[in-house]
């Protein structure tokens, strides 16, 4: 753990970057991914500088893009928060095609169609889940995607997965990903509701772990609750590392946004700490930013690296892990060159996808916004 990852400059605000408004190995019972013992050293460390070169942008004029799932035989897939809609981008030429409108989304705030996940069994089932905030609460749901129907009637009725995660203007989470135990992690706010965070009955303020039905996923640390951690604020980014171990992202108030490494029933703090404590019943992030530095929302991992959004701070911060600690201080990278950046999601290889979030009513549109483009980080 490395006291200059903790970037001393100037404090923030929370929310969206805006003021105020297991064991290692998977097994057949879905057991959770654990975390190994930090500073893992069978891992090599990354190099302490790396560097991103943007090759190109594959689609503009996206309207509040959200989340983004790579199709397995190539083309993207993007959700707009504001109208509901799923979009097909061919990663070749930009083309986008409307799939169609998930019904029910209810947009407010922060709130609307936020993450996407395809299906573990996609290649079979067609299924893509998506995590959304409805009327009455925030949700995950699963909608068949049929290309055989026209453009813009391809997404089939939604099948509710799981309901009755807080919803509020602020603090909705929203990020969702299948782990590599085959199970789907939901990442939530506590809707500004701070209470909720430290009560392990609520589920605002958690990662939560479920099966692919929705059920709370065998292996959790609280026997029959879909919680795997708690004392969290807002979550929006989830990735894991080559040996299976969960990392995320987490929205500060005013002082300190948190990378951390996540462990089954650990308490993250909030709202009694923010950012490193001193109270040995959190856990402390691995790295930590002032907001206006920061506003995390999506993270990958990308060969030791973990990769994360800013939005805010509107770059892209690369921290280098030794294990489950940062090997060296967080490095920012297209600093106000793309405005807000919402998701990175691993392209394969060296390469990464980058959403930017400048249409989300914080940010400042320029000319072709909102983009998708691709990196290259080393």
């Amino acid at each position: 753990m490395l006291a200059a990852a903790a970037l001393l400059l100037t404090a923030g605000c929370s929310s969206d970057g805006a003021g105020p408004p297991g064991g290692l190995g998977r097994t057949a019972t879905g057991t959770a991914p654990g975390t190994a013992p930090s500073g893992d050293a069978t891992e090599p460390a990354p190099p302490a500088k790396g560097s991103v070169k943007v090759l190109r942008t594959v689609a503009e004029g996206l309207r509040t893009p959200w989340g983004l799932a790579p199709l397995p035989g190539g083309g993207l897939l993007v959700s707009s928060r504001d109208d509901g809609t799923i979009i097909r981008i061919d990663d070749r030429t930009g083309r986008k095609t409307v799939l169609g409108t998930v019904s029910g989304v209810s947009p407010a705030g922060e709130g609307g169609l936020l993450g996407i996940a395809l299906s573990p069994g996609f290649a079979s089932d067609h299924m893509i889940y998506a995590y959304f905030t409805s009327a009455s609460d925030n949700r995950i749901v699963r909608v068949l995607y049929d290309e055989r129907k026209p453009p813009g009637e391809q997404l089939g009725a939604p099948d509710t997965v799981f309901k009755g995660i807080p919803k509020g203007q602020v603090h909705n989470g929203g990020r969702i990903a299948f782990g590599p135990d085959g199970m789907l992690y939901a990442g939530t706010g506590e809707s500004g509701e701070r209470g909720l965070s430290q009560d392990r009955t609520s589920l605002g303020g958690k990662i939560l772990r479920l099966t692919p039905e929705g059920e709370p996923a065998p292996g959790n640390p609280f026997p029959g609750s879909p919680v795997y951690s708690y004392g969290h604020r807002n979550v929006q980014g989830l990735a894991w590392d080559g040996r299976q171990r969960l990392f995320a992202s987490e929205f500060g108030q005013d002082t300190w946004d948190e990378l951390n490494a996540i462990k089954p029933g650990a308490n993250y703090g909030w709202p009694k700490a923010e950012g490193r404590s001193s109270d040995t019943a959190f856990q402390n992030p691995i790295a930590q930013w002032h907001t206006d530095d920061a506003s995390p929302s999506g993270i990958a991992y990308v060969k030791g690296v973990i990769w994360m959004a800013g939005l805010k701070g509107q770059r892209l911060w690369r921290i280098p892990l030794k294990g489950t600690e940062a090997s060296a201080p967080p490095q920012a990278f297209l600093t106000g060159t793309y405005g807000r950046l919402r998701t990175v999601v691993a392209a394969g290889g060296d390469k990464v996808w980058l959403v930017t979030s400048n249409t989300d009513g914080r940010g400042r549109p320029g000319k072709g916004d909102d983009r998708v483009l691709e990196a290259e980080v080393r």
